[in-house]
């Protein structure tokens, strides 16, 4: 089986023990990354420092940490990452999420079956990072044919499980100087320079949900950058208007609806 790179960065607002976890998930894998590069985007807290000096001294052979005393932001650590890394096949991961174990494996065996594959994630389980219950599974359409259907009104992917090759995601630029959306743009940009993809009809990961997620779907800042991103796309001819306008209007209507019918409308029509 191919080897490959997990690239996670982590910043001072994190929790050290959602770190913990996160890193715990990544080194009880089936199958062992060949590294793991943790980039850290800024100067960290004291409990964060001591979570990650206490992998560097379980898994001296295969954690590397970078450390990055000016903060980049999120797309900025996320290139240091990709360019770090030694190997083809990059695992993105995030500091706050739970990895199924068989994730690396289920992914790796993915781009062992065919070749020409260079982006695939995964589904998700979101789950409440309180009382631990699971709010909702995030599915995403499997075949490439689907995945481009669905990708010119919604995201096709589940930014926490992707797992894509290294010198396509070089080859586009890496991740564009966005404060918000960078995913959605990467992994577009992706699609349109013809990246072969597909998705694994499974869960492998587990998605922490609190109140930040929720002030991030009301935040309007957020909002613009979704609708700045999708009319980029149309611009450039990848999408209709419908396909543009459709789920622009729909993005509004979130922003400006009340939190519980948000909320509502994600479990009901946004997830499974």
């Amino acid at each position: 089986m191919q080897k490959c790179s997990v690239v996670m960065s982590v910043y001072n607002g994190e929790k050290s023990e959602f770190l913990k976890a996160s890193l715990e998930s990544i080194f009880n894998q089936t199958v062992m990354p060949d590294e793991v590069v943790l980039v850290c985007d800024g100067k960290l807290k004291q409990s964060l420092d001591d979570v990650i000096a206490g992998f560097l001294k379980d898994y001296p052979q295969i954690f590397r940490v970078i450390k990055n005393e000016k903060k980049l932001g999120t797309a900025g650590a996320a290139n240091l990452g990709i360019k770090s890394a030694k190997n083809e096949i990059i695992i993105k991961t995030d500091s706050d999420d739970i990895n199924r174990p068989d994730r690396i494996e289920k992914q790796l065996q993915a781009f062992e079956n065919d070749p020409n594959l260079i982006i695939c994630s995964a589904n998700i389980q979101e789950f409440d990072s309180e009382s631990r219950e699971t709010i909702a599974i995030k599915k995403v359409p499997t075949t490439h044919e689907e995945i481009l259907k669905y990708s010119k009104r919604r995201n096709p992917f589940n930014n926490p499980v992707l797992a894509y090759k290294k010198s396509f995601a070089l080859k586009i630029g890496g991740y564009a100087g966005l404060t918000r959306c960078e995913d959605y743009d990467f992994v577009m940009r992706m699609l349109m320079a013809g990246a072969k993809s597909r998705n694994i009809d499974e869960v492998l990961l587990d998605y922490r949900v609190n109140s930040d997620n929720i002030k991030r779907r009301k935040n309007w800042a957020n909002t613009k950058s979704f609708i700045a991103v999708r009319y980029n796309f149309w611009k450039k001819k990848y999408c209709s208007f419908l396909d543009f306008a459709i789920p622009t209007v729909a993005q509004i209507l979130l922003f400006i609806m009340p939190t519980k019918i948000t909320d509502w409308v994600y479990k009901k029509f946004l997830r499974k």
